[in-house]
């Protein structure tokens, strides 16, 4: 990612994600590990609102394009491109997690270049 300030998560998805990140290797899984190494996390009964977290609804803006896209972030085995469910390995999805409303991040493309996104909404997963 090309974005070095900190993010926010529950200690929960941390200590979920860093174990999804031993069961995946490849660019994505290193992608999403870069992005742990810069979280700040927070007790689950304690985590603010308005940021991005496992199973948020997440709407966002493409900054250069001026579209916005809402999707529902999911760790890979739940993953459902027709219902918008998008992995927490893949780029947009590594590039969301622990962002703030109003947060924003360049993701490198696969075929080179960057997209910036900024967050526009967040709604909070159902409890558990």
């Amino acid at each position: 990612m090309l974005n070095a300030s900190p993010i926010t998560l529950k200690d929960s998805d941390y200590r979920r994600l860093l174990a999804a990140i031993e069961h995946h290797d490849g660019t994505m899984a290193d992608a999403l590990d870069e992005e742990l190494a810069r979280a700040e996390t927070v007790a689950d009964d304690e985590f603010p609102p308005g940021i991005v977290s496992m199973h948020s609804r997440v709407t966002f803006e493409d900054i250069d394009t001026g579209s916005d896209t809402t999707v529902t972030l999911v760790y890979p085995q739940e993953a459902n491109v027709a219902e918008m469910r998008i992995s927490v390995l893949t780029p947009v999805g590594s590039a969301l997690i622990g962002l703030a409303t109003g947060g924003e991040i360049e993701w490198p493309l696969p075929s080179g270049g960057a997209r910036r996104l900024r967050v526009k909404a967040v709604d909070a997963p159902a409890a558990d």
